[in-house]
């Protein structure tokens, strides 16, 4: 029985690679001519380089991530510091730390002021911390922490912006609370910073669709579904326009589109609302910069970037929850961000070199309390209908991550009603 695995984001790549791993017949279908949604790598030809459409940073404790790398063969194509260590440079005060987690659950790193903010204290992290934790669910993290706290500006807006694409005031506390329940709460082992050496598609995509051609199993891509045919409460068949796809009894679909696409395709299906975007900027350098022990990031405070990856010879500058900043012609954005870049790299300040802006219009739904409790799980009220994707309900923000594991539970969905007597 073939399952039918209708988009090629990580979600619906990581559920073909598990079931495709399990000897499973799978069929593959994908609108666009490539695949990896919004996590993609192209060459552009004014900086003559191979770059990623944004900078995302995996964590040790991304564990589907990592064993999807794993899967795929391509775990030795991300890279990172031996130990944990996010850096990062206040542009207002010219202040620059190292933040530096400590081994094991106990957090003992914040009694040390050379591993925390500076001027902070460990009252200042226990307090919000415990509200965080303790926070309901329709809490934003500004209701847990108030931009007056001395670690809002510092520490968990820059935090927040990272994990979640949106400010404090807006941003639900649920997943983050995850998120550090995950990474920081479990010490340095699981805090580790990873970045592809090459670029997204080389470690994310490019090994999972060679993974699948030595199965048999190639993507079948400008297939864009445009209806879902239903019988009997059932889905009978998938309406490509150009062809029709008829799924048989027993036969499972699995949806990993994204949520507008989804909820397109299925009225009533309650989705998150909206998208928040996200701004990248690629400059490439004449020098190499001196970056913080060597760390291939560093986190800005104080300005309109939010963090900078340097890869080779190109830096590239995230701008999280960018708002109106998107509305600047890229022009000026590129002007704003690489008077940014030379003053935390340490360059010399002069003319804009040939870069590239990309501005992502719904890189993640808007994270707000509200629309968490629109992320639908990964069962349908269809019985051979199953959803993938970063706005299900995961219980992690929309991230690679919970991407990945969304797809990775789909697969266990599938194989359980195929195992089943």
């Amino acid at each position: 029985m073939t399952t039918h695995i209708v988009g090629a984001g990580l979600a619906g790549l990581a559920c073909a690679v598990t079931l495709a791993g399990r000897g499973r017949d799978i069929t593959l279908y994908e609108a666009a001519p490539n695949a990896g949604g919004r996590c993609r790598s192209f060459f552009d030809q004014n900086l003559g380089r191979q770059i990623d459409n944004g900078n995302h940073l995996l964590l040790s404790a991304n564990r589907a991530a990592l064993a999807y790398l794993a899967q795929i063969g391509a775990a030795d194509t991300v890279t990172g510091p031996a130990e944990a260590a996010f850096p990062f440079v206040d542009l207002e005060s010219g202040r620059r730390w190292v933040l530096r987690p400590n081994h094991g659950p106990l957090p003992w790193w914040l009694l040390m002021p050379s591993r925390r903010v500076p001027d902070s204290r460990l009252s200042d992290y226990l307090g919000s911390g415990f509200r965080l934790l303790t926070a309901g669910a329709g809490a934003t993290v500004a209701d847990c922490i108030a931009p007056a706290h001395p670690l809002y500006r510092s520490f968990w807006e820059p935090l927040t912006l990272a994990a979640l694409n949106a400010e404090p005031g807006l941003a639900a506390a649920g997943p983050l609370r995850a998120v550090l329940l995950e990474t920081f709460a479990r010490g340095a082992a699981f805090c580790r910073p990873l970045i592809p050496r090459r670029g997204l598609g080389a470690s994310l995509v490019e090994p999972a669709l060679t993974y699948l051609a030595a199965r048999r199993v190639r993507p079948v891509f400008g297939r864009r579904l445009r209806r879902l045919i239903l019988d009997g409460g059932r889905i009978a068949a998938l309406d490509f326009g150009s062809a029709v796809e008829p799924v048989e009894p027993g036969e499972k679909v699995v949806l990993a589109l994204p949520a507008g696409a989804a909820a397109d395709l299925l009225p009533g299906l309650p989705v998150p609302e909206d998208g928040h975007v996200i701004v990248n900027a690629h400059f490439r350098l004449d020098q190499m910069p001196a970056l913080p022990d060597t760390l291939p990031f560093v986190g800005v405070i104080g300005a309109a970037a939010h963090w900078i990856f340097v890869r080779d010879d190109v830096a590239s500058v995230t701008v999280s929850g960018a708002g109106a900043l998107a509305e600047l012609p890229a022009a000026d954005l590129a002007a704003l961000l690489w008077s940014e870049v030379t003053r935390a790299l340490d360059l010399p300040a002069g003319p804009v070199p040939p870069v590239r802006v990309i501005k992502e219009k719904r890189a993640t739904f808007v994270q707000t309390p509200t629309n968490q409790r629109r992320r639908p799980t990964t069962a349908s009220r269809w019985p051979n209908l199953l959803l993938a994707g970063d706005w299900t309900a995961t219980g992690l923000p929309a991230t690679i991550e919970g991407a990945i594991r969304s797809g990775f539970t789909a697969a266990a969905a599938v194989d359980r009603n195929l195992t089943q007597p």
